[in-house]
């Protein structure tokens, strides 16, 4: 079981979706500081490519004492000083390609209104956005919109230097055209320009290196690989390590200052000594600290702040051992969390109850918490692309022995919704009763559905004695199968009246609701994020089409879900909600069966068969009918700035928060501040 980023589904629902609607920007100011009301609150900033650019707002900053403010400002400021390395991790060329993109931004003096500049501009703020030269979710090179002649014409005004072969790289569609390949066919890592491994290791190499590592009978096994470069040495294959005095050592020795300063103002003493281990991790770059520490930040539940920071997310790696770095710093929203605790405190319930067989059950589920929270700032790969969800650890042993934390984003949701609209709704439901129903109903039901997957479905389940993890046994299929699991938990549980019971939903409307757009999105929706003639090679969205076209495949004799077309028009229609759930919970049981005895060759089957492949008839008409709402598939987040305040001696006297509005100057001012590693590393 993994960390998990339950990813912004921004194409599903009438409120955690992006379209044209919403506020554009009106004034060059580069911060507005602005009111609790929404009304006076300009969300959506730009719309650029396939991306939209959003802001979201940090409430209840104000009632921090100052000590909290502190804490929060300095743990910013130590996910801030890490970004230059998920840039490295992502592409060992991006940092030398972002750097000469913002030389020529910063110093060109030339015509800055014709096509080949804006494009240029287009092509630099996706390069900002997806932290490299790859698109941050289809994983394929950017394609520049203008000549090479004419980049080289920019650098050369704008005095900016970038090697011959670096620029091939650019403009040559056969050079590393894709970040993280998941391809059966091919070499995984010689097929992926990720730079977690060494360009000349081999998918069996990096295989035979980790599984000799591993240790049969070890109950609490570290997670090799997670914080190191796997590269060939004179001695054969090395970790190159990221710690202080290695690999991104200067970048880390400026979050380890931060991380310092965030133990003097800690709010308890759980809280600081949790810090204190990550600060020693990052010193000595110890796996068995790392579980140490991971035990202790999942025990340190007392609190308003919280936060993630290192490399923890492993979707970036297609063997499933790297950790991508990432920060999200948090504020508690009491009233929210309050609300949701229930989903946490019947946790051993829903693990009970659930159509998974007896010996995949766990006996005792512990220390599961769940807290709705406001984000104060987002680094690394969890900006400007944000998570609505996370659950960590991501370790098993440590979720089963110590439990796990769950967050429900509720800032970024609700600047989502802010500026969404619903015009999707409009083009994919089949009657005004389901977008009536959406509109009614679609918003909880996303929440409940976001907690049910987070918090039951990645706690839920335990593997079999003597049997790997999920990454050793399921490999490139683990993440896919993984966020099956845990939505299948979530949709299972939607439609049962003990939600009514508990007080979490209203009515069963609900669950149908969030039914209809499940379906919608796995079938439909989610294919307007695929260039024409693509597969699907993204884990979450292999993840909904295996679940929605196996559950189509499944009720075929029954009609459960019927795809319907009118006037050249598909659409996905669920007939028997009840039929469907037993259907969702059927294959929870397969999945978590398949996971728990580490059956490859099923997974894979499951995966290849129904989450990968695309209807291409059905593509062209889903892009074809999206073209014209002018609709971004993809959000992103400008985060707020937070600025100290000092008196005559230099003390910290307060913490103003800002709300930027501009992309780019927020990516310049970035990199200007927070630029410690080299080009090549």
């Amino acid at each position: 079981m993994k960390f998990t980023k339950y990813t912004l589904i921004i194409i599903a629902t009438a409120t955690i979706l992006f379209s044209c609607g919403g506020n554009e920007a009106t004034s060059d100011s580069t911060e507005a500081i602005v009111e609790e009301n929404d009304s006076n609150f300009v969300w959506k900033t730009e719309q650029f490519a396939d991306l939209k650019i959003v802001r979201y707002k940090i409430n209840g900053w104000e009632n921090l004492s100052l000590q909290q403010k502190k804490l929060v400002y300095f743990l910013t400021q130590a996910g801030y000083s890490g970004r230059d390395m998920i840039w490295d991790q992502n592409y060992r060329h991006n940092l030398t390609i972002r750097r000469s993109l913002e030389s020529i931004v910063n110093n060109y003096a030339g015509d800055k209104e014709t096509e080949d500049w804006k494009n240029f501009m287009i092509y630099t703020k996706r390069v900002w956005f997806s932290a490299g030269i790859h698109h941050h979710y289809s994983n394929d090179k950017f394609t520049p919109e203008f000549s090479k002649e004419y980049f080289t014409t920019l650098m050369a005004e704008s005095k900016a230097e970038l090697a011959d072969e670096i620029v091939e790289v650019i403009f040559n569609p056969e050079i590393d055209n894709k970040k993280v390949s998941l391809d059966p066919t091919k070499d995984l890592l010689l097929a992926s320009a990720v730079n977690l491994y060494g360009p000349d290791v081999t998918e069996k190499e990096a295989t035979e290196f980790y599984a000799a590592k591993v240790v049969k009978g070890d109950k609490e096994p570290i997670w090799h690989g997670l914080n190191s470069q796997l590269v060939k040495g004179e001695n054969g294959l090395e970790e190159r390590v990221y710690k202080s005095g290695g690999l991104y050592g200067e970048a880390i020795d400026e979050i380890i200052g931060w991380l310092e300063k965030a133990v003097g103002v800690a709010e308890n003493e759980d809280q600081g000594n949790a810090l204190k281990l990550l600060i020693e991790y990052y010193k000595t770059g110890d796996l068995n600290t790392w579980d140490d520490y991971n035990v202790a930040w999942c025990e340190a539940t007392e609190g308003d702040i919280d936060y993630i920071n290192s490399f923890i997310e492993v979707y970036n790696d297609p063997l499933g051992y790297g950790g991508s770095y990432e920060s999200i710093v948090e504020i508690n929203d009491f009233e929210a969390s309050a609300r949701m605790a229930v989903v946490a405190e019947n946790a051993q319930w829903f693990e009970d109850n659930s159509t998974i067989l007896d010996e995949h059950k766990k006996k005792e589920v512990v220390g599961v918490t769940y807290k709705v929270v406001e984000v104060a700032g987002e680094s690394g790969d969890a900006s400007p692309s944000s998570a609505i969800g996370v659950n960590l650890p991501n370790s098993p042993w440590i979720r089963k022995k110590h439990g796990s934390k769950s967050v429900s984003l509720g800032s970024i949701i609700h600047a989502s919704s802010k500026a969404g609209g619903s015009g999707m709704l409009d083009e994919f439901c089949y009657t005004k009763k389901e977008i009536e129903m959406e509109k009614e109903h679609g918003a909880i039901g996303d929440k409940m559905h976001t907690a049910l997957h987070e918090v039951i479905g990645h706690a839920s389940g335990q593997i079999n004695e003597g049997i790997g993890t999920p990454k050793e046994t399921l490999k490139s299929y683990a993440s896919a199968i993984e966020e099956a699991r845990a939505d299948l938990v979530g949709l299972y549980y939607l439609l049962d009246p003990k939600l009514v019971e508990m007080g979490l939903i209203s009515s069963l409307d609900v669950g149908k609701t969030a039914y209809d757009g499940y379906i919608r999105n796995g079938m439909i929706t989610q294919l307007m994020r695929l260039e024409p003639d693509a597969v699907i090679e993204e884990s979450h969205m292999r993840n909904r089409q295996l679940v929605a076209a196996w559950a189509m495949e499944k009720g075929a004799d029954d009609n459960v879900i019927e795809k319907i077309v009118k006037d050249g028009k598909t659409y996905f229609v669920v007939n028997d909600y009840e039929k469907l759930r037993t259907i969702f919970g059927e294959l929870l049981m397969i999945i978590q069966k398949l996971t728990s005895e580490g059956d490859y060759q099923t997974g894979k089957d499951l995966v290849e068969n129904y989450g990968v492949q695309v209807d291409a008839k059905l593509h062209a008409e889903v892009l074809a009918r999206v073209k014209k709402l002018n609709i971004a598939p993809y959000g992103g987040f400008i985060n707020p700035n937070l600025e100290p305040v000092t008196n005559a001696t230099g003390e910290i006297t307060d913490i103003k928060v800002s709300y930027p509005d501009d992309f780019t100057k927020q990516m310049l001012d970035y990199a200007k501040r927070f630029s410690f590693l080299p080009d090549n590393n």
